[in-house]
């Protein structure tokens, strides 16, 4: 791979003592430096902004390893990535334009210093949560069958988060072909090593059962050995392989936060080996220095010259109101719910090879905690996996293998434990595909049960899916009684370019899709890839009534007594994509009724309905003349299931708030 755009001169190569090869390799050594220097001074003069966290002295961890990587290689690095992307990529001209914000940098100046993609490079500034989506890529490469690697670069800080030993585990015990590689710089940030580290660094890989190798920059031609053993390794498809290089930051954290001792740094300084080779070989070392700066004026002009980044091309996937037509509701098949999703996961399993399915207790005989995945195992081995009790690293490798052009399905066994993936979904999933420039699609699916009415406490029958609305990208989607959700799976597969969260109501697995209703109302369906369902009564409706998932069960009993008892008329919209929410059919309701009851099992405050209440507002405030949100209190659940019960809306504290809506007019 070329690092320079003109080729070292022979007067360089013939130089006594050092190979071709090794010559070439500092030189883009050499390359790295300065570009980093560069953008240290560029920083100084105000010309770009925000963070750069420089890899200065530490440049041969990613040159050696660049050294050995081939075409359809992944690798995934970190916040100080600059020397990783370099050495994979030589695209100095992308690096510099994208720190400086413009569209033409490598990502079109939307990602910035730590937020690199290229032909299979990623970075992202969040410690420890890559090397889950690095161990995906890794199984990716696994089940497609090839002799590709995966390389993920962390620092000795990173050893701090737990998503590390969660990747570790499994990629030793599924024998990935992922390659850890460690600087150990011995800071964190300005936190020295001794006094946070506990034990060997090494030993921590080790008792995976994952062979560690130990090298240093300071002798690169004894850490590129090391590195081709370990590629080696890899590529005879060994598994996984954990390799500590030894190294120093010779800059500051970043740009200028520094309070290390001088003495300590210039130690460092006097073993560098660029310096060194600059000293050894000066003539070879003004040639390089020389073809370098040449190529970092233009790379700085021709970024100069291009515009900042844009951003227009968002606003086309910003939440819109898209009126909508109506249908009656289709026929269902007579199944449990459980089942409809389960045949709808076999059928995506055998129509694209793609789809992998990853969660806890999935595989057979016990197919699941509510059984979505029962056989599926046996009759697609190794593409229905059981995973450890480590819901990030679920949900991260999901993350590694949508990047890969797979299409994961990511099942967590309660939604409450979503919480332990948020990290995956919220500075992940959500992001990819805006900070890289739409070089990527995350066709992530990760499906949980939600909610309560089972008595089962106050951790595991919350309705937690309030956190994850409104995320960027991130497309949230809640079954009902009234919707197949077999055939919402269907849609999915068929549709799905982002990450996709599935809200599935544990008290609907055991019961069956309906369409009977009531005399005097008619089911219908909107005309959306996610259906919404509207509940028409006969007549103008005196109050609009939105709801989602199991709590439209309760709404539907409190408006057919709301009819029945006090000949009050009410309209329900129900919406099977909450997030990013089309409120065109709750505006349209609310005009015709004047009156809006938003209720929600979860905690009110910054909930579900006061979106829709906001959204409403600064549509046409004009609508609707009285609103009211019902939702849980502010308090936990409790076990018993009778205070559940009470606590939970419910058909007679629904049917009181429809009432007072009309009694304080």
């Amino acid at each position: 791979m070329p690092i320079l755009h003109s080729t070292i001169s022979p007067e360089i190569a013939n130089v006594p003592s050092v190979s071709t090869r090794m010559e070439q390799l500092y030189a883009r050594a050499i390359l790295i430096r300065s570009v980093e220097e560069r953008l240290l001074e560029l920083f100084s003069q105000g010309r770009l902004h925000g963070t750069v966290h420089t890899c200065i002295g530490q440049e041969w961890t990613g040159v050696a390893v660049a050294d050995f990587l081939k075409p359809g290689d992944f690798v995934f690095s970190n916040h100080r990535c600059h020397g990783h992307f370099l050495a994979r990529t030589d695209d100095v001209e992308g690096l510099i334009a994208e720190v400086m914000g413009k569209q033409t940098g490598v990502c079109g100046g939307r990602g910035g210093s730590q937020h690199l993609c290229r032909d299979g490079f990623f970075s992202n500034g969040i410690q420890g949560g890559i090397v889950p989506v690095a161990a995906g890529l890794a199984l990716s490469h696994q089940l497609r069958g090839t002799d590709n690697v995966s390389v993920v670069f962390i620092g000795d800080g990173t050893l701090g988060e737990g998503a590390v030993y969660e990747a570790l585990n499994v990629a030793s015990k599924w024998n990935l072909p992922l390659l850890v590689v460690l600087e150990n710089n011995l800071y964190s940030q300005s936190t020295r090593q001794e006094e946070t580290l506990a034990g060997d660094i090494c030993a921590r890989a080790e008792a995976f059962g994952i062979p560690a190798y130990h090298s240093e920059t300071w002798t690169p031609e004894s850490l590129l050995s090391t590195v081709e053993a370990c590629m080696v390794r890899l590529r005879n498809q060994a598994g996984p392989v954990f390799l500590q290089v030894d190294t120093y930051r010779l800059m500051a954290h970043s740009k200028g936060d520094d309070d290390r001792d001088p003495a300590e740094i210039a130690r460092y300084r006097e073993r560098d080996p660029i310096d060194l080779f600059t000293q050894q070989f000066p003539a070879a070392a003004a040639q390089i220095a020389e073809q370098i700066r040449i190529r970092l004026d233009a790379a700085v002009a021709a970024a100069e010259l291009s515009p900042l980044a844009d951003l227009s091309s968002e606003s086309h996937r910003l939440p819109k109101s898209e009126t909508v037509q109506w249908q009656p509701a289709p026929t269902t098949v007579p199944e449990r719910s459980v089942a409809l999703i389960r045949q709808s996961l076999e059928r995506s399993l055998k129509a694209d090879d793609r789809v992998v399915i990853l969660g806890e207790d999935i595989e057979s005989p016990y197919g699941g905690a509510f059984k979505a995945t029962q056989g599926l195992s046996t009759q697609f081995p190794g593409r229905v996996r059981n995973m450890p009790i480590s819901e990030s690293l679920i949900v991260g490798m999901g993350n590694g293998l949508a990047l890969a052009g797979m299409v994961p399905v990511c099942e967590i066994m309660f939604g409450d434990f979503l919480t332990l993936a948020t990290d995956q979904l919220i500075n992940h999933a959500s992001k990819f595909r805006f900070m890289y420039n739409d070089q990527v699609r995350v066709p992530l699916i990760v499906r949980t049960p939600m909610g309560g009415r089972r008595g089962y406490g106050p951790t595991h029958s919350q309705s937690l899916e309030k956190h994850f609305l409104g995320l960027p990208d991130l497309q949230v989607l809640a079954t009902n009684h009234r919707l197949d959700p077999g055939q919402l799976y269907d849609r999915l597969m068929k549709s799905i370019e982002g990450p996709t969260l599935v809200i599935e109501n544990k008290v609907l697995y055991g019961q069956r899709v309906q369409t009977q209703m009531p005399e005097g109302f008619a089911l219908e369906f909107s005309s959306e890839c996610f259906p919404t369902v509207r509940i028409r009564p006969e007549g103008t409706p005196d109050v609009t009534i939105v709801c989602y998932g199991e709590m439209l069960r309760e709404v539907e009993e409190a408006v057919v007594r709301a009819f029945d008892e006090f000949e009050l008329i009410c309209e329900v919209i129900c919406p099977t994509k909450i997030s990013p929410l089309n409120l065109a059919p709750i505006l349209a309701s609310v005009a015709r009724s004047h009156r809006l009851l938003v209720t929600e099992e979860g905690i009110g405050t910054a909930g579900f309905g006061a979106e829709v209440i906001a959204q409403l507002m600064e549509t046409d405030a004009s609508v609707c003349r009285r609103v009211k949100r019902l939702a849980s209190p502010g308090h936990p659940i409790p076990a018993c299931a009778p205070l559940e019960r009470e606590m939970l809306p419910h058909a007679n504290s629904i049917l009181a708030a429809i009432r007072g809506l009309m009694c304080h007019e």
